[in-house]
């Protein structure tokens, strides 16, 4: 039996918006030095602490982000987001996409087969679902089931590592906003520390994706940068790059949007627009340009 999905088709997943947040204090420069804790397995009492080294993006770099189709990257571009099936860009900053807290329509069955009950499901029982993409929430509530989900996507995160990504940014943070009431933002905060270790373990960065109302724990999570859509459109990029120490991929899919992040935040964050499919130059709806 399989240890893990088949390999997903990864998708856009358009950002979802919170509430603004306090004054967080900002990570400091240079190379991180984690010590950071693994498990062996669900019911294991094993730990494993590992010293890593782990390259932190440099602020303002010219991104591109990637993670519907990868190709060959603009000249001037130095980092990329890519999906975690996908190769990294030799020679840049490469940031490894992964689905962290919903399970991809074509895994379903996997997850229904092997791990039916790590599968966030409603009082009659029904499977909850994030309906834009046809997503089931994983189920982070218990710590239980938080160290077995973390034990498989811990899988993907390290196969990242082994791919040759520099960082990884675990999507869906802010399941719990469609879990019908079922799931906290405690307990998504509870399962990206568990991936924060596991990233860190692995030699890799994490970035925090989206959602503003858990930047005050990001201290305890241990995030590294973030991976924010729409910050210029919602007005939430100095929330990030106060937290983050200007250490902000932000992606913007509307002109305004990056007009604003543009006249606000150019020059100082990582700012590209890309269209909402994510799609290569050719298809007919690639759109990329950076301030």
């Amino acid at each position: 039996m399989s240890s893990h999905p088949p390999a997903p088709i990864r998708r856009k997943n358009v950002a979802r918006r919170a509430a603004a947040f306090g004054t967080v204090i900002a990570l400091g420069a240079g190379m991180l030095s984690c010590q950071a804790v693994t498990s062996d397995g669900p019911g294991s009492d094993t730990q494993k602490p590992t010293t890593a080294k782990v390259a932190l993006p440099t602020p303002n770099q010219p991104f591109d982000y990637q993670i519907g189709h990868p190709y060959t990257p603009p000249k001037d571009v130095e980092a990329v987001s890519r999906d975690r099936t996908a190769e990294p860009a030799r020679g840049l900053y490469n940031i490894c996409y992964v689905n962290a807290f919903q399970a991809q329509p074509d895994a379903l069955g996997w997850w229904q087969k092997n791990h039916p009950d790590l599968l966030l499901r409603d009082g009659p029982g029904k499977l909850v679902e994030d309906e834009d993409w046809g997503e089931v929430l994983l189920d982070t509530s218990t710590a239980s089931k938080r160290t077995r989900l973390a034990k498989i996507v811990g899988g993907w995160i390290d196969g990242c590592a082994d791919s040759g990504f520099q960082a990884v940014e675990p999507d869906n943070l802010d399941s719990y906003e469609r879990s019908r009431n079922r799931l906290t933002r405690q307990h998504n905060a509870a399962f990206a520390k568990l991936l924060a270790q596991r990233s860190h373990a692995a030699g890799l960065a994490v970035g925090q994706k989206n959602t503003t109302d858990l930047l005050p724990e990001r201290p305890v999570i241990g995030f590294d940068f973030a991976v924010v859509e729409e910050c210029g459109q919602y007005q939430e990029c100095g929330d990030y790059a106060e937290a983050y120490a200007d250490r902000v991929y932000a992606i913007e899919y509307t002109d305004s949007g990056y007009r604003q992040a543009c006249a606000g935040w150019g020059g100082k964050l990582s700012i590209v627009q890309r269209d909402r499919h994510v799609s290569a130059p050719g298809s007919g709806t690639h759109r990329h340009r950076a301030c």
